[in-house]
């Protein structure tokens, strides 16, 4: 990594009560696989996924996801309706440049977030002085 801010991904990120392979499994037919499906300490179920595809900027990325999220159909849509935290976590790489780094969500999105029931979480990983080129 250089000194830039930059983008990385949006994962989505569940849990749930029930075993979510199933509701994984679709998604990743929907090229929104799962990089782990985990039962916790806790009883419960955790997912993470990310689009197969790189995109550039979180709105897209997240788009994609949400045609795939918005076509499941029962008994899939009842086990994400049951999940008791769906997220998108946008991911940012930080460092000193550009001065202003900016991108954004289209209302269009926010509200098609909100429809199926998700939160949005960003997350910045800060620059390692050690990687800084």
């Amino acid at each position: 990594m250089d000194d830039t801010i930059s983008y990385l991904n949006t994962d989505l990120d569940l849990t749930s009560t029930v075993d979510l392979t199933t509701l994984a499994t679709a998604l990743e037919t929907g090229g929104v696989p799962p990089l782990h499906v985990t039962r916790g300490e806790d009883g419960l179920w955790y997912a993470c996924c990310e689009t197969s595809k790189q995109f550039e900027e979180p709105e897209a990325n997240i788009t994609a996801i949400l045609v795939v999220v918005e076509s499941l159909a029962e008994p899939l849509r009842a086990i994400w309706s049951g999940c008791t935290h769906c997220e998108f976590n946008i991911g940012y790489d930080c460092g000193t440049r550009p001065w202003a780094f900016t991108q954004w969500l289209s209302n269009e999105l926010l509200g098609r977030i909100a429809a199926v029931g998700a939160s949005l979480r960003i997350t910045l990983y800060p620059a390692e002085p050690d990687k800084i080129a």
